[in-house]
């Protein structure tokens, strides 16, 4: 069984066993668990054949956005990423068109439609993630009546695959704080008001121009919304890549990827390749290592990294090797994933010839940015529906912004409906807008001159939002300008008399695992260094030789391993204390972590015959069929939609309308000149059952 069996952050609980069948095979899930975590749990990688060219098709967004995971259970074709294991239930790949169980209408009758139920309430909140919650709060302490719906089956959204500590304000978004914890927090505060209703499993579906919202309540019923006002906090949609055999079983995103290993405890793969360096893609990487998985790589077209550098620097130091100015050429293999083939690009970022290597892994992670989740807000100001918007749904950022941005409108709306809220501090928005800030300048790394006593060594060299290690030095040795987070920290040495205890606090609550402490006090020459170390603490032994680093990932040594310290204060982050001769003590940052020959290339790249780039994963239309439409004069979507189907699929053309604009701007086609098809009326599919008011309760899929 592909599962996880120890974590070093998240526990294992003991959950019962749940039998159901993969092609007549029995097989176990376990309770709470979702069709498609199940069958990666067993080794299942490829749940169909898409009808058009038996195509092997497998997990891609877990989100419940496409429909590449698409099985049968009991007959009935459902998104294995959201529909639950039950006992029992037979689960059948689709291979080709599903076929729907016959039904004796004879037999059955025909039921009278049910009259559709309708909801007022002040305040709808469409997403329960770091934003929606954080918003809900602020109305929930004025009582006013506000319904949060959220398509997953708890609330938290993104946080509840997030296992590092966040950065930003301590003061204002719970910095140093685990984001799996953050989203415990916000969900026990905001079931504790009165006001505040919650609805899981409960998709919107669409903004209607009589200014109602259709929800999927419950995964079982249709209701419509009346809302006062609509706040749209539905997060972000990942961003896609065209090349070959980007539809291969293996290729998908890092939320599908976190979603499987840090929500569902699964372990997806064994050798794992990252296109993208942000910060999705660098946090994907690290999740993956305290997984136990192999990184055999990432890739970042642009010359440096896009993500925090720090997130950059612990991966490199873990062994994982960063190809700057490199992109994919194409995922190999016949029925899934087993190898990728990079090259490094040009100034116009064009593969070299001649530069290709091949890297053997069996899944491929795509993390190459975000776009907004938009489209209630939009036709919420189309429809004349009074609407706001945070978090993602608003503007790209971390969700550290989200939690301040969302806190930020949940006051505007109450506002909105006449509370009084009093003035919302100008210091908020610019909290907001230092939280939302990119990467800044970098330095260089300034090390501390004395050999003496114990101090920290701080490694964080680059301007971002983060503060606290100046909240948890006990004797305030740690500063930086308040004013502006985003400003470089810096120890002081000693201050009323009082100078470092070595209590390693700073050490332990750093988000970026940025901080070492130097301890001179017993051997000047072999100081004791204490680093951050946020994997099983068995893994490493008092007196086992390891190999430490410097910020970049460059070795300095061998050293022997003096101690291991793992305290309940220090939230399940390990002290591994080294002894290190003193020419390179206070450059030490990290330890090395994957075995040398873990990430080198195969002897010879592979070269993929066949170009199969897909543009339209759902009805498998290629880049070249698209093309071709364009060179002869096509500048309208919607003609492209009815020669090819592009576009048509179920995920409402969610994922293949950026990869459509992409293909114009690289024919040379001015974003001016392309007609763009209109969106899609529901968000996402439905069973007509459900809009019959047939109750899903007895019968998940809406039929009586």
């Amino acid at each position: 069984m592909h599962r996880i069996e120890r974590h070093p952050i998240l526990p294992v609980p003991d959950r019962r066993r749940v039998a159901f069948t993969w092609k007549g095979l029995k097989l176990d899930a376990l309770e709470g668990e979702t069709l498609s975590s199940a069958l990666f749990a067993a080794g299942v990688r490829t749940f169909g054949r898409h009808h058009k060219d038996g195509a092997a098709q497998g997990l891609f967004c877990a989100n419940g956005q496409c429909s590449q995971c698409l099985v049968l259970a009991d007959g009935f074709p459902v998104k294995s990423c959201m529909e639950f294991v039950r006992e029992g239930v037979r689960v059948e790949p689709v291979e080709g068109l599903p076929e729907l169980p016959r039904v004796d209408s004879r037999s059955a009758g025909l039921a009278a439609a049910k009259p559709i139920e309708t909801v007022r309430v002040p305040v709808l909140v469409i997403g329960g993630g770091p934003a929606g919650l954080s918003a809900a709060i602020e109305l929930g302490k004025r009582g006013v009546g506000t319904l949060v719906i959220d398509d997953k089956h708890r609330l938290g959204g993104k946080l509840v695959l997030q296992t590092h500590r966040f950065f930003g304000s301590i003061d204002a978004v719970f910095a140093g704080t685990r984001g799996i914890d953050i989203a415990t927090r916000l969900e026990n505060e905001v079931r504790s008001f009165p006001s505040v209703r919650v609805w899981l499993r409960s998709p919107a579906l669409a903004v209607f121009s009589d200014r109602t919202v259709g929800v999927l309540a419950e995964g079982r019923r249709y209701v419509q919304v009346v809302p006062e006002v609509l706040l749209v906090t539905a997060g972000a949609r990942e961003k896609n890549l065209a090349f070959p055999g980007n539809t291969l079983p293996g290729v998908y995103g890092a939320g599908a990827f976190q979603t499987l290993a840090n929500r569902d405890l699964v372990k997806p793969t064994d050798r794992l390749f990252i296109v993208g360096g942000g910060n999705v893609g660098l946090i994907a990487g690290y999740h993956a290592l305290q997984a136990g998985i192999a990184v055999v790589g990432l890739v970042e077209v642009m010359p440096e990294c896009g993500g925090y550098k720090v997130h950059r620097d612990k991966l490199a130091r873990l062994g994982v090797p960063i190809h700057t100015s490199h992109t994919v050429v194409s995922a190999n293999g016949r029925e899934a994933v087993e190898s990728v083939t990079v090259a490094a690009v040009d100034g116009k970022f064009r593969p070299v010839k001649g530069t290709e290597r091949s890297f053997d892994c069996d899944t491929l992670l795509i993390a190459v940015g975000l776009d907004p989740v938009n489209e209630f807000y939009d036709k919420a100001r189309e429809f004349g529906l009074p609407a706001f918007a945070a978090g993602d749904s608003e503007e790209i950022a971390e969700a550290s912004a989200a939690i301040f941005s969302g806190k930020i409108r949940g006051l505007e709306v109450a506002r909105a409906l006449g509370r009084d809220v009093g003035e919302i501090s100008p210091d908020w928005y610019r909290t907001a807008d230092i939280l939302k800030s990119k990467p800044g300048a970098t330095f260089a790394e300034r090390t501390p001159e004395p050999e003496t006593g114990v101090f920290p060594v701080i490694h964080c060299n680059q301007e971002i939002p983060c503060d606290p290690c100046t909240a948890v030095c006990p004797n305030d040795l740690i500063e930086m300008d308040k004013s502006d987070i985003r400003l470089l920290p810096s120890f002081v040495g000693e201050k009323a008399g009082k100078g470092c205890t070595g209590c390693e606090k700073c050490v332990a609550i750093c988000p970026g695992l940025a901080i070492t402490l130097v301890d001179y006090r017993k051997d000047r020459e072999f100081p004791t260094v204490a680093i951050p170390f946020e994997f099983l603490k068995d893994a490493l032994a008092v007196g086992d030789r390891v190999t430490v680093e410097d910020t970049d990932g460059n070795a300095l040594g061998r050293v022997e391993v003096a101690a291991v310290k793992a305290i309940k204060a220090n939230d399940r982050t390990v002290i591994v204390k080294v002894r290190a001769p003193r020419a390179f003590a206070k450059k030490i940052a990290g330890l090395r972590l994957q075995p040398p020959g873990t990430a080198d290339p195969l002897p010879r790249y592979v070269e993929r015959t066949a170009d199969d780039t897909v543009i339209c994963r759902c009805e498998r239309v290629t880049a070249g069929e698209i093309r071709a439409l364009i060179r002869e004069g096509a500048r309208d979507i919607n003609e492209i939609k009815a020669l090819t189907r592009a576009s048509m699929g179920a995920c409402g053309a969610k994922t293949c309308t950026p990869l459509l604009h992409r293909l114009f701007r690289e024919e040379g086609v001015p974003e001016e000149e392309i007609v763009d098809q209109p969106k899609r009326p529901l968000f996402l599919e439905v069973p007509f059952g459900v809009f019959a008011g047939r109750d899903g309760e007895k019968d998940p899929h809406g039929r009586e």
